[in-house]
């Protein structure tokens, strides 16, 4: 058996991969790693996407937590960075969020928050999983943990947004993609409450069509809508809402990157960018690097993942990261990345600047990038495979300076990630396509 924890938390097919019994276990080892120092009644705040299988592994869950001493606080359907928001303001021991973010419905994750609302060391995540199985005095009688039903954690959540919002949003008429997913809960009430005209779509709690053909993986339908309305801005949200994409008044999309280099300039015109940094990750576009630089506006590389963005930038002191799915973090309002409120920001730039978006994301050009998800390999082969290593090595020397090569396992789903860029699409095409037939070879199960 592999590592349990992967790039974000646990997860895997529900029912299949991901069972009560493994949720009930892991959260049992959560409760007694993350509250061994807790100076008084340790207790946890618990959150769900809407997926159909988040409901009887919420129940596992606090099953888990309650058996092992821990109170809960049960939020219900809220984004993971509300998650994260409460955890910190309520000073509780442990956040834990169940959701697969944007995988499709079937798919289902647990992912837990430290205090203050932050992710999980590697080390902390190998203890847990250690932890799993081990025998211990269990509490009894009035030791058990109590379970109580929050009602004002999501409207706390939604005051927080509104807070964080630098411009008001007045003139701006936006549609929301929720995903099916949780910001179907808060996401319109945030918005509209900022100043903005908000049209959404894809707005359905029912458990069943999270993320299916919709939200910040699927940008068809906003494109329609936004040109449909003769809306400014289309946003999109994954099914936890901790990413954000957006799409341009023609209908054209504006990725993470290109929303990273907006807020960058944003934060550091109103001298809230600390030392001029911004932290990404390898997958970020080699035109985002090149527009930084001629800003004069530092980039720190990560690998992929916010957990790794967040490190770098506690280790920095930076307030700003992301990642081109959309996963942007801005520590100064959040422990996380959230999608919400990178939304706010985007369309406060918009409202204050009266430029449209795509005038606001012409400051960076984009060199064509192409990724291809190569399935049934092992993933875990990919760094010590000599044949493949040498491909990469030969393909990176013939595009030179303009363009570059990243194969990496996915932390999420089993495939290696195959992503080239260069001078022309055809050029990354088929780099790509001949590097993704290597790893086919080399890597086959």
């Amino acid at each position: 058996m592999g590592r349990l924890f992967g790039t974000d938390g646990v997860r895997g097919q529900a029912n299949t991969d991901l069972t009560a019994e493994l949720a009930l276990s892991v959260a049992v080892s959560a409760a007694r790693v993350l509250t061994s120092s807790a100076s008084s009644r340790p207790f946890a705040v618990v959150g769900r996407d809407p997926r159909a299988s988040g409901e009887f592994l919420e129940a596992a869950v606090v099953a888990g937590l309650a058996s092992a001493g821990v109170d809960v606080r049960l939020v219900g359907v809220l984004p993971t960075p509300g998650v994260a928001y409460l955890t910190d303001v309520w000073g509780a021991d442990l956040g834990v969020m169940l959701s697969a973010s944007h995988n499709s419905m079937p798919d289902n994750g647990i992912k837990f928050f430290a205090r203050g609302g932050v992710k999980l060391d590697d080390d902390v995540e190998d203890a847990i999983e250690a932890g799993i199985g081990v025998h211990f005095d269990r509490p009894v009688g009035a030791g058990v943990g109590r379970v109580t039903h929050s009602l004002d954690g999501r409207s706390l959540y939604a005051a927080h947004l509104i807070s964080a919002v630098p411009h008001d949003l007045s003139g701006v008429h936006v549609v929301v993609d929720c995903a099916n997913g949780a910001a179907s809960t808060v996401a319109a009430e945030v918005y509209a409450g900022a100043g903005a005209r908000v049209t959404t779509i894809h707005d359905s709690i029912d458990g069943l069509s999270i993320n299916d053909g919709c939200g910040s993986t699927h940008l068809e339908d906003l494109q329609a809508a936004v040109l449909s309305h003769g809306a400014d801005v289309g946003i999109a949200h994954d099914g936890d809402a901790d990413r954000c994409l957006a799409v341009d008044a023609s209908g054209n999309v504006i990725d993470g990157d290109h929303i990273l280099a907006i807020l960058a300039l944003a934060m550091r015109e109103r001298s809230a960018l600390t030392h001029d940094t911004v932290v990404a990750t390898v997958m970020a576009n080699l035109g985002f690097r090149i527009a930084m630089a001629d800003n004069a506006i530092n980039v720190i590389e990560t690998a992929v993942g916010d957990r790794y963005v967040l490190e770098a930038m506690r280790e920095s002191g930076a307030v700003l990261g992301g990642e081109q799915s959309g996963h942007v973090v801005m520590s100064d309002h959040s422990t996380t990345g959230d999608g919400i409120l990178t939304g706010l920001h985007l369309l406060a730039r918009v409202a204050y600047t009266g430029a449209s978006l795509a005038e606001l994301a012409s400051v960076m050009t984009a060199l064509p990038q192409v990724l291809i998800n190569v399935r049934g390999v092992d993933r875990s082969r990919v760094k010590d495979d000599a044949e493949l290593a040498l491909a990469v090595s030969r393909e990176s020397a013939l595009l030179g300076d303009h363009g570059r090569v990243l194969l990496r396992p996915s932390g999420t789903e089993p495939v290696v990630r195959v992503m080239v860029e260069a001078a022309t699409h055809d050029t990354a095409t088929a780099v790509a396509e001949r590097l993704a037939d290597v790893v086919r070879e080399r890597l086959a199960l």
